[in-house]
């Protein structure tokens, strides 16, 4: 709410503009899941704000970003262990180091 303004007057003036507000209860975390991560939001407070037949949700809460897991297919494991001659695991721990990344864990297995 807006610092100074009554909360009751709030709610009152926003119902006379055809707005009404309704906080979702008990709501402990709210995660967002994209393709590079995950947004989650620990405590969380939501409010659904309906306006003109559409409702958007207000979000707030303790934010932290969570990476994507990078899935690392055999094929890749044995093309560096291949490549490198190193083994299957170490090959696979360095796919996991560079995301993924084929070239660059190559010269990582392979630099002196």
């Amino acid at each position: 709410m807006m610092p100074g303004i009554n909360p009751k007057q709030m709610k009152a003036a926003m119902r006379k503009m055809g707005m009404k507000m309704d906080e979702i209860e008990n709501v402990e975390k709210v995660v967002v899941y994209t393709p590079s991560g995950n947004y989650v939001f620990e405590n969380a407070q939501v409010v659904g704000v309906t306006m003109q037949g559409q409702t958007s949700y207000q979000l707030t809460g303790d934010m932290h970003f969570e990476e994507a897991a990078v899935v690392i297919p055999d094929s890749d494991v044995e093309l560096v262990a291949g490549q490198t001659s190193v083994s299957p695991e170490k090959a696979r721990e360095a796919l996991e180091e560079c995301k993924g990344d084929i070239a660059e864990a190559i010269l990582k297995l392979t630099a002196v």
